[in-house]
């Protein structure tokens, strides 16, 4: 499905309700697979979630000689958590796999830290990618290294089957951290439901619990689907406000650094009880906007769209795990602002882009399987009209968004010539 998209009329005052974050869903649903009277409340409606909830049921009994297979598709938390969660099942046994662009994505460096732990965990296809033949086993291990500039889902993984294992875990990250919020999250997690954690430096341990208290979690709403809401009162006339629930000021997710990031714009956070405002109080333009992302890497395109829109150069810088998410978000960043007359450079972990006046219209946006392309372009629709492919994506982290987008007074059509 190609969507044409374009400004329809303007609404100065919109409200939203968006669902829990995928982040912490995702983690929770672990975290509820090990501990059944977990509640969890606000959970993500996203296809990630979805795929986490399907496969942590999948544990039926079955003969001996066979094992069932997991298809997580394009879901990256998914596989990486998965991974931990079933090496760590004694006796159950699954292959885990994906979608091709799920067998680009290495998992090396974690299916090795949980082989380290006593996994039995092998690669069906290419070494070091997925997919997967895993042998669930009794981890008797508690002490393992990993490099700590990869993808924190991989660290991630490991401490969230950390309280189950007999002896806790001992964590060494060696080198700069990366994503430390998201590390964070999961440790803020381990610690509500009674979990003893600590992190110094650069070693994290985690204490065996073998049973939690009941507990109910309701899931904070999502701030990297906020993101987008950013982009668009960014982009709007001043006056232009939008309520989003269930937001807090002091969350536990990277990504609401959006607040701090987005005063750059002129957009405004105000927050209340269970959910914030987005006003648009003034036109500023930074001669240019330079920011470190390391911990927030998913509003990248985001950021990138925004300034692209409002005609401001940017830097951006800590963002060499984009290059391995579910597509080259760099590269594919690059491609296609260029399409619409931007000037871009990128390296391996920083992409630069120059002021630009104009915006070239009616120019088709591939997403390359990529939700956060779809979504962090379609706000561009308020200065052109814009078409974005396979625009059915967005249902990886966000499903009803274009229904959203056109309560904010889009149009949305669809192109069957693209």
């Amino acid at each position: 499905m190609n969507l044409l998209l374009h400004s329809q009329f303007t609404i100065h005052n919109s409200q939203l309700k968006l669902t829990g974050s995928k982040s912490e869903t995702n983690r929770l649903l672990f975290l509820q697979a090990l501990y059944p009277n977990l509640t969890l409340e606000n959970t993500s409606n996203s296809d990630d979630s979805e795929v986490m909830i399907k496969a942590l049921g999948a544990q039926y009994p079955i003969p001996k000689t066979q094992y069932p297979k997991i298809d997580v598709r394009h879901a990256g938390t998914a596989m990486r958590f998965l991974t931990a969660y079933f090496a760590a099942q004694d006796g159950f046994e699954v292959q885990l796999t994906g979608s091709s662009r799920m067998k680009e994505r290495p998992i090396k460096i974690l299916v090795d830290a949980l082989n380290e732990l006593g996994a039995e965990i092998s690669y069906l296809e290419k070494e070091g990618f997925p997919p997967l033949k895993i042998k669930g086993k009794k981890l008797t291990e508690s002490k393992v290294s990993l490099p700590a500039n990869v993808s924190s889902q991989y660290i991630s993984a490991l401490l969230l089957i950390a309280p189950k294992l007999e002896n806790g875990l001992e964590l060494t990250l060696e080198g700069d951290i990366t994503s430390v919020s998201y590390i964070k999250m999961t440790l803020a997690l381990l610690n509500e439901m009674g979990v003893e954690t600590s992190f110094v430096e650069n070693k994290i341990k985690v204490k065996p619990q073998s049973a939690i208290q009941n507990s109910k979690f309701t899931i904070e709403s999502d701030w990297s689907s906020a993101s987008y809401w950013y982009s668009i009162v960014a982009l709007s006339e001043i006056g232009t406000q939008i309520t989003l629930s269930s937001f807090k000021e002091n969350s536990l997710q990277g990504d609401a650094v959006l607040a701090e990031i987005y005063r750059n714009f002129g957009v405004e956070t105000v927050f209340n009880t269970n959910h914030m405002l987005l006003r648009k109080v003034e036109n500023l333009k930074p001669e240019t906007l330079n920011l470190k992302l390391n911990n927030s890497p998913d509003i990248a395109q985001t950021i990138a769209v925004t300034c692209f829109g409002l005609g401001i150069s940017c830097h951006l810088k800590g963002l060499h795990t984009l290059k391995i998410k579910e597509t080259d978000r760099l590269e594919a960043l690059k491609i296609e602002l260029t399409k619409l007359g931007a000037a871009i450079s990128i390296t391996n972990d920083s992409l630069s882009l120059e002021q630009s006046e104009n915006i070239k219209p009616n120019i088709s946006i591939s997403t390359y399987q990529d939700h956060r392309m779809a979504m962090a372009f379609a706000p561009l629709a308020l200065k052109v009209p814009i078409v974005i492919e396979n625009a059915e994506v967005v249902s990886k982290s966000y499903p009803t968004f274009w229904e959203d987008f056109k309560q904010f007074g889009f149009s949305t059509e669809e192109n069957a010539s693209n």
